[in-house]
């Protein structure tokens, strides 16, 4: 497996018992990919996933450009615009920056050797009340003496998941790779913020490192690899992680991430509308 995380449903099955403390995630299949014919299962311990791709013609291309990424009122229908472009936006940069490892991103108008398409087929909406008393516990916590961190468990009530289908295709309209992807929040290991799109934010940074995967290896996220199964984080990630300038332009057009402001907010259970910018606004 790739990161820790990876045994976040687990754990979290171990401290709270019989509780619900993943979130479910079904596959949602949209109208969005050219085709799903050639799709098959590829899930990871705690990500459920759908995958094609053709490995030589997506490692011989070297540049890429992200179309914005499509979420529908339909699709969840209790989220509000604000909170559907703020997911949507940072699905668009979680992308940008993974495939920034190994692609030159263009910008969406910019001729490329591949076009990423992406689709948000499902949301489901994070229970702001019950984060609020899982961030109110956490909080709690710090207060107690116990001579060693003691990781405290949200509530495992009214979890979010998300699920997203995306495709790399090429000049031609050739689909080159796609990935149909669902995950679910865990008591455990997802911070709990009070927001409707807390965990949809939160899980749009995972879709962008597999899908990232997918495109910079040209193999699924869910086979191992790296270095003791682990892949260690680029520089260039890092800083833009942190809240540094992106590597290219065209990442930078969907803001720089909160950074240390985001870790903190999301420390004390702020909104992600909060502390993130969002998107630069185009002027004229």
């Amino acid at each position: 497996m790739r990161t820790p995380s990876s045994l976040a449903c687990l754990v979290s099955l171990t401290v709270v018992g019989v509780l619900p403390a993943c979130a479910p995630a079904p596959l949602v299949q949209g109208v969005g990919l050219s085709s799903y014919e050639a799709m098959s299962p590829s899930d990871g311990l705690v990500t459920k996933s759908r995958i094609h791709v053709k490995k030589e013609k997506v490692l011989a291309a070297r540049t890429i450009s992200i179309q914005p990424t499509v979420f529908t009122p339909e699709v969840s229908p209790k989220l509000s615009s604000q909170h559907r472009e703020l997911v949507a936006n940072a699905i668009n940069r979680a992308m940008c920056i993974n495939l920034s490892d190994r692609f030159r991103v263009v910008m969406p108008y910019e001729p490329a050797d591949l076009t990423v398409r992406a689709s948000v087929t499902q949301a489901t909406e994070t229970d702001e009340i019950a984060a609020g008393v899982s961030v109110a516990a956490s909080i709690g916590m710090n207060f107690v003496d116990v001579g060693v961190p003691v990781p405290t468990p949200r509530v495992p009530f009214g979890l979010g998941n998300l699920s997203i289908e995306a495709e790399a295709i090429d000049p031609l309209g050739q689909q080159q790779a796609a990935m149909l992807w669902a995950r679910g929040a865990t008591a455990l290991f997802s911070s709990p913020k009070i927001s409707k799109a807390s965990d949809a934010y939160d899980l749009a940074d995972s879709f962008g490192e597999d899908f990232g995967y997918l495109l910079v290896k040209g193999e699924s996220p869910f086979g191992g690899g790296g270095i003791g199964g682990i892949n260690l984080p680029s520089w260039q990630k890092i800083n833009s992680t942190m809240g540094f300038a992106a590597k290219y332009a065209a990442c930078e057009s969907y803001g720089r991430s909160p950074g240390i402001a985001g870790f903190v907010g999301g420390q004390i259970g702020l909104p992600p509308e909060w502390t993130d910018s969002g998107a630069k606004r185009a002027t004229r």
